[in-house]
């Protein structure tokens, strides 16, 4: 008994011991979590990425909260500058209404198919402009080039976003400080037109006189026959001696300007804050960055057409003055497919990065056409605000509207300014004005950088959930100080040179080889297809148009205006200021730079390829093996083959011997 009773009092004892030691385990897991989740919380980003929630049905990249968010961010990224300074002035400088005609024809011919087809690309595979090219790895290439495009945009937009801001800054005055020829103007600063010479009758004689003599004599000029001396608003002289503090040419650098310089940087404070959290802190600042400019159009519509004159600015515009026999001109159609091309914001990018971010099932299509007429829509309203106040301009200064009508810088921070300034209350609506410019350019600069940061994404998706914060502050800082050659005294032109060279053929050659790509490498119908499991199944005659448009139409406009270009090229000025010879050769380098990667990129996945040639270039021409949509629940029958692309980080070509796709 006594045997049997030490031992289970042993028994229990282990028991207890065990027991204890379980209870002690347990407190120490507990422990241990408890400190992991405070080290989660007191790091720069948890391991969940702040760019995704958990209502997204993508928990790996996060989507959009809500559809409205992607719209605007989609409505403000196209929606950008050239809606008000270049628009208006195509369509005044091509026929007036009648411009209309070939661009409406040019939106639905070349805009509206591209913009359809990288919408459709990005939200099918949910990745972003490098990424999405494991449907056609031989032309990933093109991908690359679209990048470094909008790299190249993104550091002279801010510039231009900084111009916005120090007009904005300046308009805080009681007296604008273009309103007259203050201290810094020079003899040929003028509000008004100043005689120089003409005829006028003496004694019966008609004699020739400078403007001095015909006024000490009391003689009157004779019509047609004056002269006018070269004479510069107030405005134009303030932007190009107070503002750019401009030199001689882009051979003499200068100094930074430094308020120029502090102003650059509160963009790209802007633009960092706004994007500190992707999509989620973006998609939010836009519901009043891409629809505040529109109340503001809509106020200087109603004030434009209230002032006299606004009637002749607005024929010279839209009315009387149009002139259908314009047609008639190649330029005109060139002009309109430009346009469209470059207003939509294809090839770019953006499109693909902003809609990657869709549920799977989102109507991509819809979608389209509703940013693409909203844009049509917001450059012939802006026209209205624009030529409205110019005719007012025209009618003080008694110059015709041609004279005072001008596109792009000589618009925006002249011309217009200068209308503005003999308005009533002028500080309000210059201040209105760039307030309107400065969020026209902010919404577009967002979608540009969320491009390069989707792109790291994609490459580094472990590395963007921990340090998104740091690495979208990182690219904002680099991208500043390579912008600082563009707020020297010579930084208009550079401003220009990259605009002239980077974002005119480089963006042609990326859309004319992802259209080939797309619809007669990969296979145009195939695409369809793809389309199809998004938005479900379409009759044959609603695809008949977007055939139509894919497979002829829209290839060959972008050929033809990619040719016109090449054929026309002039070198780049500025005003009257020619472009020093390497000044050219630094234009053609950044282009040579931009489209160089998209052989470079071919010839090294043909050669991590296995085969002969023939079979490298066709494995190449295959979708890898990790092309499909991103989540598993959405690849059905067709994508049922797709090696997990979560668990693929390097997205190598599958080769021709081995082409056999394996399940997970």
């Amino acid at each position: 008994m006594a045997v049997l009773s030490c031992c289970m009092k042993w028994s229990f004892g282990c028991k207890g011991w065990r027991e204890g030691k379980v209870q002690g385990y347990q407190e120490k897991k507990r422990q241990e979590e408890k400190l992991l989740e405070e080290e989660e919380d007191f790091s720069l980003s948890s391991e969940k990425d702040a760019h995704a929630s958990d209502s997204d049905e993508n928990l790996e990249r996060g989507n959009w909260s809500n559809k409205a968010d992607y719209l605007l961010s989609m409505v403000g990224y196209a929606v950008g500058l050239g809606n008000v300074w270049r628009f208006p002035y195509l369509t005044y400088q091509n026929g007036g209404g009648a411009f209309l005609i070939p661009y409406t024809l040019m939106l639905a011919l070349a805009g509206l198919p591209l913009f359809f087809m990288e919408c459709s690309l990005g939200q099918f595979a949910s990745l972003g402009p490098i990424s999405v090219w494991r449907i056609l790895p031989l032309f990933q290439g093109v991908g690359v080039t679209m990048v470094i495009i909008s790299t190249f945009v993104a550091i002279y937009y801010n510039v231009i976003i900084a111009y916005a801001l120090y007009y904005l800054f300046a308009s805080f005055q009681k007296v604008l400080p273009w309103s007259d020829c203050f201290s810094w103007a020079d003899e040929f600063c003028s509000k008004t037109r100043l005689i120089s010479d003409c005829n006028a009758t003496l004694d019966g004689e008609i004699i020739h006189a400078n403007y001095s003599f015909i006024t000490s004599n009391n003689l009157t000029c004779i019509n047609d026959t004056i002269n006018y001396k070269p004479v510069q608003f107030p405005s134009e002289q303030y932007w190009n001696k107070v503002a750019l503090q401009r030199s001689s040419g882009l051979d003499e650098t200068g100094n930074i300007v430094w308020y120029l310089a502090l102003c650059l940087l509160l963009s790209w404070m802007i633009v960092a804050a706004a994007l500190f959290k992707g999509i989620k802190s973006s998609g939010k600042v836009v519901y009043f960055t891409a629809l505040f400019p529109y109340v503001i159009l809509l106020i200087l519509l109603v004030r434009g057409a209230t002032l006299e004159g606004a009637l002749d600015g607005i024929e010279y515009y839209i009315g009387k003055q149009s002139n259908i026999t314009k047609l008639m001109e190649a330029e005109v159609w060139k002009d309109a497919a430009t346009q469209i091309f470059y207003s939509l914001s294809v090839a770019w990018g953006g499109l693909v990065a902003l809609s990657s971010y869709n549920k799977f099932h989102n109507n991509c299509y819809s979608d389209a056409i509703f940013v693409c007429v909203t844009n049509c829509l917001t450059s012939v309203f802006a026209g209205f605000a624009i030529f409205s106040v110019l005719g007012h301009m025209a009618f003080v200064s008694e110059r015709p509207v041609s004279e005072v009508v001008d596109s792009g810088f000589d618009l925006a921070f002249v011309a217009y300014p200068e209308a503005l300034s003999k308005l009533p209350v002028s500080p309000l609506w210059s201040f209105l004005f760039f307030f309107m410019l400065l969020l026209l350019g902010l919404d577009s600069q967002f979608a540009t950088i969320e491009t390069l940061t989707t792109t790291i994404q994609d490459i580094y998706p472990q590395m963007m959930k921990k340090l998104r914060i740091p690495i979208t502050l990182g690219v904002c800082i680099l991208l500043f100080f390579l912008g600082l050659i563009c707020v020297t005294q010579a930084g208009i032109y550079w401003v220009n040179l990259i605009d002239h060279f980077c974002a005119g053929w480089g963006i042609l050659i990326a859309a004319v080889l992802e259209i080939i790509g797309i619809v007669y490498i990969y296979g145009g119908n195939r695409f369809i297809e793809d389309i199809e499991m998004m938005i479900g199944k379409k009759s044959c005659f609603f695809w008949m148009w977007w055939r139509m448009c894919w497979f002829f139409l829209t290839p060959v406009l972008l050929v033809a205006i990619l040719v016109w270009s090449l054929v026309t090229f002039s070198t780049p000025t500025y005003g009257s200021v020619l472009y020093p010879a390497w000044g050219t050769a630094v234009g053609w380098c950044m282009i040579i730079f931009c489209v160089i990667w998209i052989p470079i990129v071919a010839v090294v996945k043909i050669c991590k390829a296995e085969g002969n040639i023939c079979q490298r270039i066709v494995s190449c021409c295959r979708p890898t093996a990790n092309w499909g949509p991103y989540l598993e629940c959405h690849r059905g029958e067709r994508y049922s083959h797709v090696v997990n692309p979560q668990k693929e980080k390097e997205h190598e070509i599958p080769t021709v011997s081995a082409f056999t796709y394996f399940r997970e």
